[in-house]
């Protein structure tokens, strides 16, 4: 099993530049919910100029992953491409991923984007109370 699991986690665009690789919008920042079965990981992306996209690659030991995606964008512009994304542990235990990206066809592009974990929203102890 790699030294980080991605099944569970929620990475949202670190930076103005990981927002939506080169593209704009403003449906929110770029969010991508990921799985991860053994070596297997893909993710559903939305957010920023995505309206709807997937990824889907392996992870090797040291937690780096590389994978393709697939981006519906919202002007209706269809992109695909490749990235390596290497992980590092933040000081409070989150995952931060430094990918190196390439899209292909007409909207030919390749840069670098930061993601990171998502900070999980606090519990509200008037949701506890509504549950119990």
């Amino acid at each position: 099993m790699a030294s980080f699991d991605y099944d569970g986690r929620v990475f949202v665009a670190a930076d103005r530049a990981s927002t939506d690789h080169g593209t704009t919008g403003d449906a929110g920042p770029l969010t991508g919910h990921y799985h991860q079965r053994g070596d297997l990981v893909w993710a559903e992306i939305t957010g920023g100029a995505v309206r709807h996209g997937s990824l889907a690659g392996t992870c090797d030991a040291e937690g780096v992953v590389r994978f393709a995606y697939l981006e519906v964008l919202t002007d209706g512009t269809i992109v695909v491409g490749e990235c390596v994304s290497r992980p590092e542990r933040l000081p409070d235990g989150r995952i931060r991923l430094r990918e190196q990206w390439r899209r292909h066809g007409p909207r030919r592009d390749s840069g670098v984007s930061v993601i990171e974990e998502a900070v999980p929203a606090p519990v509200v102890e008037e949701e506890i109370h509504q549950h119990v």
